[in-house]
């Protein structure tokens, strides 16, 4: 059965953010992922999750100044030796959280910019960043995101990241594929899953349109879970999703799963 990782990003936010590992366990989540852990002591995050028994399984890199709208640099121009650091930090905090699996956000497209310049040092930080990971055993995941909750996003489509992974020709870069913003784009979810499943890397889950609990919403996410075991799948699948009317009291859709697979 698919195996489902807390995002305490999301996730747990009536509780301050250390304290979110123990919440996950109490309910029965064996891993987790955030988005960014930089802002704490890598021995804390290490410590409460040595604590909680969790395993980590990804964060995102550094992605510029957030607050001031940045999402991401790799994408971006003039941004090649800051891109360069953000790696060697988030391979730094990796190195001690124990996770294998590191998400490059590509950065924004402003209107008139050029395209074809700004994915020539996507591709070129790209390989870059595999390699510095290839050494410690970790694997770069780039994800499609959609233009509602991310106006001008560079990758917005699963075929366009499947062709820039092909092009890098790294074997660990790989595609994280986030069932809500595909399903907001361009839909046909069960149909790319299959198509693509190969050089997925990790999956994401919410439901559509609101980004709450997977059992609300247009996806029927039964058969897409359904889907994921016939396809073997392995890995870990993220609960990124914002909690509706509390985290614990929403997890009525992963009780019942586990339920009918017992």
């Amino acid at each position: 059965m698919p195996k489902f990782a807390a995002n305490l990003s999301m996730m747990y936010q009536e509780v301050d953010f250390l304290d979110r590992f123990a919440a996950a366990a109490a309910d029965g989540f064996d891993a987790a992922e955030f988005l960014f852990p930089y802002g704490y002591v890598k021995d804390e995050i290490k410590s409460r999750l040595t604590d909680a028994g969790l395993g980590l399984v990804l964060f995102n890199c550094p992605p510029g100044d957030w607050n001031a709208g940045e999402r991401g640099m790799a994408s971006v121009p003039g941004r090649e030796e800051e891109f360069k650091r953000s790696i060697d930090s988030a391979l730094d905090y990796a190195q001690v959280l124990g996770n294998q699996r590191l998400h490059v956000m590509a950065g924004l497209l402003a209107p008139g910019q050029d395209r074809a310049r700004h994915r020539e040092v996507y591709v070129r930080n790209l390989s870059y960043a595999a390699a510095q990971a290839a050494a410690h055993g970790i694997t770069i995941l780039i994800e499609p995101i959609n233009t509602r909750d991310m106006p001008g996003y560079f990758l917005n489509y699963q075929g366009e990241a499947h062709e820039i992974c092909e092009e890098v020709g790294a074997k660990n870069l790989q595609v994280q594929f986030d069932m809500y913003h595909c399903q907001i784009m361009e839909g046909d979810v069960a149909t790319k899953l299959r198509r693509n499943i190969a050089r997925i890397g990790h999956m994401q889950i919410a439901g559509v349109p609101g980004r709450h609990e997977p059992d609300t919403g247009e996806l029927h996410y039964p058969y897409l879970f359904q889907q994921i075991d016939q396809l073997k799948y392995d890995g870990w699948i993220g609960c990124e999703y914002r909690p509706k009317n509390g985290t614990s009291e929403g997890l009525g859709w992963l009780r019942s799963w586990i339920g009918k697979k017992h």
